[in-house]
């Protein structure tokens, strides 16, 4: 018994799949902290985009305004 005992203190086949499975467990909490850290930035660029193309005027060619996306505000715009 003592040597079974031995013989399983000194083997290191199962090592490297601890190894590998802290590796990933690492991986995947940086993954979800940079998600957390990200999300609410995204969010919020999202909103302004979306507000920007939402009070942008698009030209038909008239002589109205001149050809291309003009947001109010600007030289021929709405």
């Amino acid at each position: 018994m003592l040597r079974f005992l031995n013989q399983f203190k000194s083997d290191e086949a199962g090592a490297v799949t601890v190894d590998w499975v802290v590796l990933t467990a690492v991986v995947i909490g940086l993954s979800g902290a940079t998600y957390l850290v990200i999300s609410s930035s995204v969010d919020s660029m999202g909103g302004n985009i979306n507000g920007a193309m939402n009070s942008a005027v698009v030209s038909t060619g008239s002589n109205t305004a001149p050809s291309g996306i003009i947001t109010a505000g600007t030289a021929g715009g709405g």
